[in-house]
Order: structure tokens, then sequence, then C-alpha cells
């Protein structure tokens, strides 16, 4: 395939996005490069985002993820206030999280899949019930992990994002599923960064 044709192809897909999912794609890029940055603006970024992909997913019949979008409303509060700075001027700092609670997690994790993905079976009309689950009880845990700086939320979301680029391309929502390759990438940017910097802490401790 030449160049030209394949840059015709990129307008012809961006111009069949709609303008809900594509604005929520970009700030859905915006939120992961302030987060990245440990930047609290993040959580303005994703509220935004997650408003604009909650109306997305519903209209995909995505049930698990549309509900999860809510969810993350509620986190991106939850965020704004966990990372201001207290009375000292001090900010939350990365950490590790305990290897049994994520153990449990990701128990836990599984659990609920397993029983959502057959409600949503029986009871819907839930296009991928599976992923859908597996998806949005990942991203409940990684999400968390996000909002107390757990360093441990890039491996979580390494795995989510795969499969939710899975999920999108499944449900032709082609803007979005481009946006999840992309953040494999950021992912791996963010893991770095903040082991970088609990590195730098634990030192300075030390």
């Amino acid at each position: 395939m030449s160049l030209a044709a394949l840059a015709a192809g990129l307008a012809r897909l961006a111009a069949a996005v709609p303008p809900v999912e594509a604005a929520g794609a970009a700030l859905g890029v915006v939120y992961v490069l302030l987060v990245i940055r440990q930047h609290r603006a993040c959580w303005l970024a994703a509220f935004a985002s997650t408003a604009l992909y909650l109306l997305v997913f519903w209209d995909a019949r995505l049930y698990m993820q549309a509900a999860l979008q809510a969810y993350y409303l509620g986190v991106a509060v939850y965020g704004w206030l966990a990372w201001r700075r207290d009375a000292g001027g001090a900010v939350l700092a990365v950490s590790r999280a305990p290897w049994r609670g994520q153990l449990a997690a990701l128990v836990a994790v599984l659990l609920a899949s397993a029983a959502s993905a057959s409600l949503l079976a029986r009871e819907t009309g839930s296009a991928q019930p599976l992923l859908d689950s597996l998806t949005t009880w990942g991203s409940v845990y990684a999400t968390w992990l996000v909002a107390r700086k757990r360093l441990d939320n890039w491996p979580w979301w390494l795995a989510v994002d795969a499969l939710i680029a899975v999920l999108c391309w499944r449900q032709q929502l082609f803007a979005s599923m481009i946006l999840y390759i992309l953040y494999l990438g950021l992912v791996v940017v963010g893991w770095r960064s903040w082991h970088l910097d609990l590195k730098r802490h634990q030192g300075s401790a030390a």
C-alpha cells in the first residue's frame, strides 16, 4: 500500500468517527499524559473524557463499560481531592501495592467478570459480555490504584488496555481502538517514569 493510499484510508476513518467519540479519545490521551507527569489536572480531563465515553459505550451496547464510566466520574472527583497538597505542602507519593492485595483483587476480578458476563448474556443484548465484564472489573481496580498513586496500576493497565483495544475493534469503535493501542505505549512510559520517581523517594528517605 502506498503512503498516499494509507493517508486516504486514515482520512476516511477519521471522517467516519462520531464527534463525541473523537473528543472522548482526545481527552483520554490528555488524561494519561498528565497522569504520567503526576499532574493533578489529569482528573479534570478524566472527568470530561469519561462523561463522553459513557454515551459512546451505551450506544455501542457495551453496558458494563458504560457503567464503568459512571464509576470513573466518582474516582475522578476522589483523585482530584487525593492528589491535592496537604497543609504542609506535601503531595501523595508513588508507592507499591501489597502483592497479597493484588492477588485478592485478581481473584475478585475474575469471579465478578464470570458472574456479570453470565448475567449480561442471559438478561441483556450485550455485544461482548465476557470481554466487557473482564475489562470493566479490571479497570475498576486499576483506576483505584491510580487514585492512590500505586506504581502497580501500570501492569494492570497494560493488560486491560490490550483487551479493550480488542473489544473496540470487534465493535467497530476504531477511534477508541487506536486510542487504546496508543495507551499501551503510554503505559510503558508511565510505568518507567513512576518507577524512577519511586526510587528517588526511596533514596532520599534512606
